[in-house]
């Protein structure tokens, strides 16, 4: 048996969620087309089995976190730190890099930090579905002399060479017993999920700076009652006033639609009828008061 904990790292909108969600099988982080939408640690639990029939031969636990970039807000400085010391804490690091992208000066950045960690590191080359074939050689000879023990070019969209990068990372972890159940997926709390799923749809629906000055605050989570339906009551925060009838839209119309949408993503994850209410509530400065990062479960983080 292998065992160990593996660090998804990389820039914003590089596809750590989306590879996230592929290697464990389930919807686990939110995905928009969005920078910065990953604002959390997202522990996954993957069990790798062997040949049809043979028991399991390891098990991964990968973090996914939030993308590295230059923060503006105290609430951009949680998400790097905690990117960062989620590197200080596992067994291997996956640095997730977009192929469609050109190589720019945030990657070089970015380089240098995983660089200077001393455990594996595997360069997952993201988006291989969007370059033509001959063009991804040129990338991953950019990478041949950074210090990775690997190479992979993947599709988390499409599940491309996924399972060979499992593989990869399942060689780099040590020895041992496995660290959570066999029937693990996440240390996420159910009331987590409850706030992407909403935030997720805010995300999709709206945008220019809106959707990066908004979050989700589940004020009261009800478990199924008698009949099977579970209730959840939701604060939408913005930061200005003039942003707050945008989010409701006309006569209540983009609200309304977010809510339908995030109620059907909401039922498909509990496997239950749902009652949802969202409210919208305008909060100066969000980003940068601590008690309300606090409340949202952001890590403060060992380098501010």
């Amino acid at each position: 048996m292998k065992s160990g904990f593996v660090a998804l790292v990389g820039r914003p909108n590089a596809g750590k969620s989306t590879l996230l969600n592929r290697l464990v099988g389930q919807k686990l982080a939110i995905v928009s087309d969005k920078p910065q939408t990953t604002r959390n640690r997202i522990v996954g639990v993957k069990q790798v089995v062997g040949p049809s029939g043979s028991p399991a031969i390891g098990q991964i636990v990968f973090l996914d976190t939030p993308g590295i970039h230059k923060p503006l807000h105290r609430l951009n400085v949680r998400m790097v730190d905690t990117a960062l010391d989620t590197m200080g804490e596992v067994d291997a690091i996956a640095l997730v890099v977009d192929a469609s992208e050109p190589s720019g000066g945030g990657d070089r950045f970015l380089l240098d930090l995983v660089r200077r960690s001393k455990v594996p590191k595997v360069l997952v080359l993201n988006k291989a579905d969007l370059v033509d074939k001959p063009a991804l050689l040129p990338r991953l000879v950019e990478y041949q002399d950074e210090g990775f023990e690997d190479l992979v070019p993947v599709s988390a969209k499409t599940g491309d060479n996924v399972d060979r990068l499992e593989e990869v990372l399942l060689k780099h972890l040590p020895d041992g017993d496995p660290i959570y159940p066999e029937d693990y997926l996440t240390d996420q709390p159910e009331r987590f999920f409850v706030a992407e799923l909403v935030r997720e749809q805010v995300l999709q629906q709206t945008r220019d700076e809106l959707p990066f000055s908004t979050a989700v605050v589940v004020d009261r989570f009800e478990e199924p009652d008698p009949k099977g339906l579970m209730r959840f009551y939701c604060t939408i925060l913005v930061e200005r006033d003039t942003q707050k009838p945008i989010l409701v839209g006309k006569a209540g119309s983009r609200i309304k639609a977010i809510g339908t949408a995030a109620r059907k993503e909401l039922e498909t994850f509990f496997d239950a009828r749902v009652f949802l209410d969202l409210h919208v509530k305008v909060k100066e400065s969000w980003r940068d008061d601590e008690r309300t990062l606090d409340s949202m479960g952001l890590p403060s983080g060992k380098r501010r």
